[in-house]
C-alpha cells in the first residue's frame, strides 16, 4: 500500500529494511522550452545578436513548413559570416525572460524534488537551453534535456544539426516529440521506475502529438491561447473523449504549481 507522509512535498518516511534506497519519483513532468519555459522563442531571439538585429530577406525567404531546423542552419551560418561570437549568443540567451510564473513553478518543484522526475524536449539546441536554465540557477531540476545538438566549430560558428529522424507525418522533420517521450517512458520501465502520472507543459503542435498518447490519469498543461491548447480544444470538439488527459490551460506557470500543490495535498 502507498503512503504519503502529512506534510505536502515531504518524502515518505519508513523504518527499517530499505531505508538506504531512495524512493524512485512519483511523477514524470516533461517541460518544452521556447514560449513554455521561456517567454519567447530563442531561434527568433537571437537575431539580437545579428548586425541591425535583422536578417537579410533572402535568408528569411528560405524557410519552409517542418524544416525549420534546416533554416536556422542557414541563419547560424550567416551570423558566422557576420562575425557573430560564442560570447555574444551567450549573452542573449542568458537575458531571456522567463514566462509569467515560471520562477514560482521552478520554486515549487525545488522543494519537492523528491516527488518528481523532470525532463526537457525541446526543438531549440541545447547550448541555448543551457546557457538560460544555468543562468536563472535551474538547470540542475532537470534529470535529461532532449534538444537538437549544438556546437562551435573550428571557424568559432555556431553549427546545428537535426536531433533525430522519425516517420510522423504531424512532426517537423528534425524531431518528434512523442517519439521521444515514448521512448524515455520505456527505458525508465525497463530500469524499474514508473510514473503514477505523466504532466506535460507545452505551447506549440509539436506539444501536442505527444500530448495524444497521454492517459486519463496524466494531465496536459497547455499555454492558453496557443497551438496545442487551440489543438486539443479542436479535438475535443471534433472527437469528444479522444484525448484522454485531464486539460489544465495557464496563462502563469503558477497555475501550474498550485494544481500540482493541490494534487499533492489530496494525495496526502
Amino acid at each position: 500500500m502507498k503512503r504519503c507522509c502529512e506534510g505536502v512535498g515531504l518524502p515518505c518516511l519508513f523504518k527499517g529494511v530499505g531505508m538506504a534506497n531512495p524512493r524512485p519519483p512519483r511523477y514524470l513532468l516533461v517541460f518544452d522550452f521556447d514560449e513554455t519555459i521561456i517567454n519567447e522563442n530563442s531561434d527568433d531571439s537571437i537575431v539580437r545578436a545579428a548586425p541591425g538585429q535583422v536578417l537579410p530577406e533572402h535568408i528569411r525567404q528560405t524557410f519552409r513548413e517542418g524544416f525549420y531546423n534546416e533554416y536556422m542552419q542557414r541563419v547560424l551560418a550567416y551570423m558566422g559570416d557576420q562575425g557573430v561570437k560564442m560570447s555574444d549568443f551567450k549573452t542573449v540567451y542568458e537575458n531571456i525572460p522567463l514566462s509569467p510564473g515560471m520562477p514560482e513553478l521552478f520554486q515549487f518543484l525545488s522543494k519537492n524534488h523528491e516527488l518528481f522526475e523532470i525532463i526537457l524536449i525541446s526543438d531549440a539546441n541545447m547550448f541555448g537551453i543551457e546557457c538560460n536554465l544555468r543562468a536563472g540557477g535551474f538547470y540542475s531540476l532537470f534529470r535529461k534535456i532532449f534538444s537538437n545538438p549544438s556546437s562551435f566549430d573550428k571557424r568559432g560558428y555556431f553549427t546545428l544539426g537535426p536531433y533525430h529522424s522519425h516517420k510522423c507525418l504531424d512532426c517537423p522533420a528534425n524531431m518528434c516529440k512523442r517519439k521521444i517521450l515514448t521512448e524515455y517512458l520505456a527505458e525508465r520501465a525497463q530500469e524499474e521506475v514508473e510514473f503514477e502520472r505523466v504532466f506535460y507543459v507545452g505551447d506549440g503542435a509539436n506539444d501536442f502529438c505527444p500530448s495524444v498518447t497521454l492517459t486519463s490519469a496524466d494531465v496536459a498543461f497547455p499555454r492558453k491561447g496557443y497551438p496545442m491548447h487551440r489543438m486539443t480544444q479542436e479535438m475535443e470538439k471534433n472527437q469528444p473523449g479522444a484525448f484522454q488527459a485531464t486539460v489544465v490551460p495557464w496563462e502563469s506557470a503558477a497555475e501550474v504549481a498550485r494544481y500540482l500543490q493541490e494534487l499533492l495535498k489530496k494525495k496526502c
